[in-house]
């Protein structure tokens, strides 16, 4: 801790080459990594502390050291240490496993083997022992030991190249180059010389950014993220390079980045520890109430039984017998919070993950990418998501990037034309453009417009210069791998693009050096001197080379975004710039990526003044940014427009059925996105989020905080007054409520477009709630020019205010924020490598999958999950209140039912694997109607199968039972005999009853509970059952007996219990008094207000009866006429739940088979309590009655 407080507290840092001592008085960390936590002497302490720093496992821990002392413990010790010790192993042995593995992978890292220069001569040291301030070796292929300050390497110019994968997932090649003068020392006795010192930032998490200066000499050079190796980068194509350690360990830039990440929790875990404090609550009540019963007891009725029955030793009055008995039965009692259910909510979690990772319809063959549940905690959260924010490039998009249309001094180049001049669509293109005559063009590159390159072919120097730009200006990597065989390694595929489109046309970029571009001008090898880079970056938005041609003429060449570009533009371009703009509008209409080119040449004089100017700014030590900005700004002036290209990222593959199916399940969806508004507007469309059947699309393009708040306000103004003419003025008398549920139950489609800047003020302290309320009421939201940062505050805004499950899915490094923050993170594995994915929570290749992420998986595990806790928390409450109502019976003397074995295995082996089986594989319906009816996702929204009502449901079910389950027995034990005549109410005779009841009881209500049987839910719950028997007759048996004779006594109880007719006629009645009410309920309830699964399932089954039905007519002949459905289908039915989207697919057989009911929505009515109550979709009058449920 103490490397790191002073890491937080180092405001700069000084390093000096081959001075080991200098460099340690500083205290500066080493270069061994440790991410593990545990070592063979701490594990135990501190794995043990860990755990109990758990609320359950404290709270069993207080029970055991209760159950150890002998004047309350009414149970033996065992009853809670085997199932305690059993959950702290398996999640001690679980910590282990993982921390194992974190040492191994310590381990491997750091014994790696570099080379270290010491004392003049180059030695293998691990990475461990590399310090700050060495100077170290890398030769090609291996990995970046440390942050390293390149000094030299074998490429000229001090060049070298590296691939990042590591750091940001993008596995295209990157170039770095050593400040010049150290570029030259090449061999290991110049270096040894080598005393120049450092003086730079400390150490940060900052991977594209690095200031420093390097005093050498008496001069000083000024040090860029250009000239820095980060450890985790590989040295490519580069034989060999020296490095000075500026950062090593925990200081470097990798791990700096390295921060754990938010643990994440569901609802229903927020939920379940509040209601385990609740039931703790519970029994604390209970455990007063029986010890006041206690004290009262004693004092009026035991201090008369003194002489038979006296009072333990140190128990001296009625009221410490009371204070003794409230523990006793805290003991007995604490069996309604089992910690098996904590172990089995872990297991079924687990089982729920693997199903996600085995989904074969979730794999992609093309990429070989199975999905994958990075953690086992969400599952059931999958079920309930309100919000999705996705990014769109390569997120809805493929981001593989086809040049497809660009504009030339005003002419506008892509369309295809046929023979009478019309554009022609897709399928009536002719053959693409030949582009034979280029011996070094990329054969997989198309275009379909000949014009284009007949004007490169005629010397249209308009043409020429714009595919020169595109030549020039980037930062591709070129690799020659044999003769005329070029790879592009490109940082992004919009540049990849645009330079092999100038390459097919004759401009083909060949290579680089740090001061030369090379490039083939229709077969002509030109090499212009580059003079500077002014690199891109989001604020920018821009990038710019200044080469000098030949000619010895001084050109500047830059691309970037409209929106910058066309300010920046001479104003004698205008007629060219209204022309090119209604260009960019044509090409953003169609969903294409654009980009604006142009040039301006540079007077000598003017470029020598401003170089200078710029290396002061670039040695300055404070403001380099800033100062390099304003130099940047000044030059990239007054340019002539080229004009402007246009790039297609096609949408993948089910986007738009994916879009309209979540819509249809109730779930928003946002887009975050960088691309301008028209692109995102145009995508929008596309993927059907927004649609020609929407009532308006608003869109918010204010510069100013007024302008964005009064935007703002029109647009839920319309929205209101839209409302208020179909709910006859309701909202009018709403105003003065909370606005956000009145928005919400407007009627209409209304989507929401909002520019970057303009969200910069809505997300504003005083302007946010604003934006939300206003968001909120729109089925579709599309957030236009965002950063990373923007991206990650909308959905903080969304989760601050809104009671929703958020989801964000992304592919790139700058949606990484934005997955953290939202509920649910999903990692795309794309184009832009795998930064999200390792941010994420769930992982897949493509957008489609998320549909079945949700509506299959996510609804499957909230409704199991739901199911495994109404039924736990029943079982529970059924076993452990038998104990209280006996404690009214035995003088409140803290006796128990059932005998201590039972008591340990009920939760353990009696009831334990059914309801496993029923988490982890029950479904209500199968996976086709999952997807096929979306409207089955909005139970998990509403979170209607587990919340406070269902859990009090639970309860009562499991009082009432208790109540039946002691009282019925005792009743009959009042007055029974054997058949020999003989008593038949004997204690242990009524535990075993009471308990074959119970298990009986319970096992049958698994199977009402139960909606989907298979092979595993039969074993489990007979063998469960068998289980029972076989236990129970071998701890009343002869040979245990002889074994054992002090722990169990009672040789032949259960047989001779057993072999009473009434025994199993009061078993019998038990079960039936129990399970026929809830029986009777669940008809009463599927026949009066059926859910919707219950409507699906209804369904399935008419469906399967007409299959026959109409196999038998076809073999009897057709008899008389078929009657139609759709007569029928002019009274109300289910219609308002299934039918209300597009695409929900019922046969009118179907619908003709189903009576209607006059019964109103339960989900629309619970989803529209707060709106407008006469806004019915099927009842025009406003009257509920007439609205009729499924």
């Amino acid at each position: 801790m103490g490397v790191t407080e002073r890491c937080v507290a180092e405001e700069e840092r000084r390093v000096r080459a081959n001075a080991r001592e200098y460099n340690e008085k500083f205290q500066y960390a080493s270069n061994c990594i440790k991410t593990s936590k545990y070592n063979i002497v701490t594990f135990l302490p501190v794995n043990l502390f860990e755990q109990f720093q758990e609320v359950a496992n404290t709270y069993f821990l207080f029970l055991l050291i209760l159950q150890l002392i002998p004047q309350i413990s009414s149970l033996s010790w065992f009853t809670t240490i085997v199932p305690l010790v059993l959950v702290l192993t398996i999640t001690a042995v679980k910590d282990a496993t993982d921390d194992y593995f974190r040492h191994k992978s310590d381990n491997q890292v750091n014994n790696r083997q570099s080379q270290v220069l010491i004392s003049g001569v180059l030695q293998q040291e691990q990475w461990m022992n590399v310090r700050v301030g060495d100077i170290i070796k890398l030769e090609n292929n291996q990995f970046v030991a440390a942050d390293l300050l390149l000094l030299s390497s074998s490429e000229p110019h001090g060049l070298c190249y590296i691939e990042t994968a590591e750091l940001d997932g993008e596995t295209n090649m990157k170039v770095r180059q050593a400040i010049p003068v150290t570029a030259e020392l090449g061999d290991t006795s110049q270096l040894a010389c080598f005393d120049g010192e450092v003086i730079c930032e400390p150490p940060n998490n900052k991977l594209d950014k690095f200031g420093g200066t390097l005093y050498w000499k008496e001069n000083k050079y000024p040090l860029s993220n250009q000239n820095m190796l980060l450890r985790g980068c590989v040295l490519r194509n580069t034989e060999w390079c020296f490095g000075l350690v500026i950062f090593a360990g925990p200081d470097t830039k990798l791990m700096q980045n390295s921060g754990r990440t938010k643990f994440k929790r569901t609802s229903i875990d927020r939920l379940m520890n509040t209601l385990v404090l609740w039931i703790f609550g519970f029994l604390v009540c209970m455990g007063v109430i029986l010890a006041i019963g206690n004290a009262i007891w004693e004092h009026e009725v035991g201090v008369c039984f003194q002489i038979y029955l006296p009072w333990d030793e140190g128990v001296h009055s009625a009221f410490f017998s009371g204070f003794l008995s409230f523990w006793s039965y805290i003991i007995i009692l604490n069996t309604v919070v089992p910690i098996s259910l904590y172990v089995s909510v872990e297991v079924i979690r687990l089982g729920h993950s693997y199903f996600i990772n085995w989904d074969k319809k979730m794999y992609c063959a093309k990429r070989r990418t199975p999905a994958e549940a990075r953690t086992t905690t969400l599952n059931e959260e999958l079920g309930q998501v309100e919000y999705i924010f996705s990014d769109k490039t390569g997120t809805l998009t493929q981001n593989i990037m086809v040049f497809s249309k660009c504009s030339v001094n005003g002419h506008s180049y892509g369309d295809v034309q046929d023979m009478l001049g019309h554009k022609a669509e897709l399928g009536e293109r002719p053959e693409p453009v030949d582009f034979s005559f280029n011996p070094l063009a990329d054969p997989r590159f198309q275009f379909w417009d000949p014009s284009l390159l007949e004007a490169v072919k005629l010397g249209d120097l308009h043409v020429h210069e714009f595919f020169r730009l595109l030549s020039l200006c980037h930062t591709v990597m070129s690799e020659e791998k044999s003769e005329g065989e070029l790879l592009y390694k490109a940082q992004s595929p919009d540049e990849g693009a645009l330079v092999t489109a100038a390459r097919n046309f004759g401009f083909v970029f060949r290579s680089r050096t740090p001061k030369t571009i090379t490039v083939h001008e229709l077969g002509q090898a030109i090499t212009y001197q580059l003079l500077a880079i002014l690199d891109f970056n989001n604020i920018r938005k821009r990038m710019s080379v200044i080469v000098r041609s030949p000619e010895g003429k001084i050109r500047l060449y830059c691309k970037g975004a409209d929106t910058i570009l066309l300010e920046r533009l001479h104003h004698i371009n205008q007629d060219l710039t209204s022309i090119t703009t209604d260009h960019l509008n044509e090409y953003a209409g169609e969903g294409l990526r654009t980009l604006v080119l142009a040039y301006k040449d540079l007077e000598e004089s003017y470029y020598k003044d401003w170089s200078e100017r710029l290396h002061r700014a670039g040695s300055a030590s404070e403001a380099r940014e800033d100062h390099l900005a304003r130099l940047y700004d000044e030059v990239e002036h007054d340019m002539m427009l080229l004009g402007a290209t246009a790039i297609e990222d096609k949408l993948q593959q089910g986007v738009p059925e994916t879009i309209a199916i979540l819509t249809l399940a109730n779930i928003k969806i946002w887009v975050l996105t960088g691309d301008k508004q028209e692109t995102a507007v145009n995508i929008g469309y596309s993927c059907k989020m927004l649609t020609d059947d929407m009532a308006e699309v608003f869109v918010v393009t204010g510069h100013t905080v007024l302008e964005v708040r009064e935007e703002l306000r029109k647009a839920r103004e319309k929205m209101m007054d839209a409302s208020r003419s179909v709910c006859n003025g309701f909202y009018q008398e709403k105003l003065s409520s909370k606005l956000t549920s009145v928005l919400e139950a407007i009627a209409g489609e209304y989507a929401l477009v909002i520019n970057g800047h303009s969200l910069a003020h809505a997300l504003e302290a005083d302007m946010e709630a604003e934006f939300l309320e206003t968001a909120c009421a729109c089925k579709a939201v599309i957030c236009c020019r965002v950063t990373p940062l923007q991206k990650a505050q909308v959905v903080e805004l969304v989760k601050k205010y809104k009671k929703a499950v958020t989801l964000a899915i992304g592919d790139g490094a700058n949606d990484v924020s934005m997955i953290k923050t939202a509920h649910i993170g999903v990692g795309i594995s794309g184009q832009e490598g795998i930064q999200a994915v390792l941010a994420s929570d769930y992982s897949f290749s493509q957008f489609k999958f998320l549909q079945r992420l949700l509506l299959v998986h996510g609804r499957w595990s909230y409704l199991r999950m739901c199911k495994f806790l109404c039924y736990f928390f029943y079982k529970n409450f059924a076993f452990t209140m038998v104990h209280f109502w006996f404690g009214f019976f035995c003088g409140f003397s803290a006796q128990t039912v059932y005998d201590q074995y039972f008591i340990t295995l009920y939760n353990i082996v009696y009831t334990s694997l059914p309801v496993l089986a029923m988490g982890v594989f029950d479904q209500d319906v199968p996976e086709q109607r999952s997807m096929e009816y979306p409207k089955l996702y909005e139970p998990g929204q509403l979170n209607l199968l587990f919340n406070k009502r269902e859990f009090f449901i639970c309860i009562a079910q499991g009082i009432y039972t208790s109540i039946l389950m002691f009282f019925i027995p005792y009743g009959v034990f009042a007055d029974a005999t054997r058949d020999d005549g003989a008593q038949l109410a004997d204690y242990q005779s009524f535990a075993v009853t009471v308990a074959t009841s119970l298990v009986i009881v319970v096992s049958v209500q698994i199977g009402l509970d139960t909606g989907f049987w298979t092979a595993i839910n039969h074993f489990f719950i007979w063998g469960s059952l068998a289980a029972y028997f076989t236990i129970l007759f071998t701890m009343h048996s002869d040979s245990l007996f002889r074994m054992f004779p002090n722990q169990f006594r009672f040789v032949g109880n259960a047989q001779n219990t057993l072999a009473q007719p009434t025994v199993w006629l009061t078993i019998a009645l038990t079960t039936v008094v129990c399970i026929m009410p809830v029986v009777a309920f669940r008809f009463l309830k599927l026949d009066l207000k059926p859910e919707l699964s219950d409507t699906v399932r209804y369904t399935q089954l008419v469906r399967k009866k007409q299959k026959t039905q109409h196999r038998c007519m076809r073999h009897a002949g057709r008899v008389g006429s078929r009657r139609s459905g759709y007569a029928f289908s002019h009274q109300e039915g289910f219609g308002e739940l299934i039918m209300s989207g597009k695409n929900m697919r019922l046969s009118s057989l179907a619908l003709s088979s189903f009576a209607p009911r006059p019964n109103a929505s339960w989900i629309d009515t619970l989803r529209k309590k707060k709106g407008c109550e006469g806004s019915s979709a099927g009842s025009p009058s406003g009257a509920a009655d007439k609205t009729l449920k499924v």
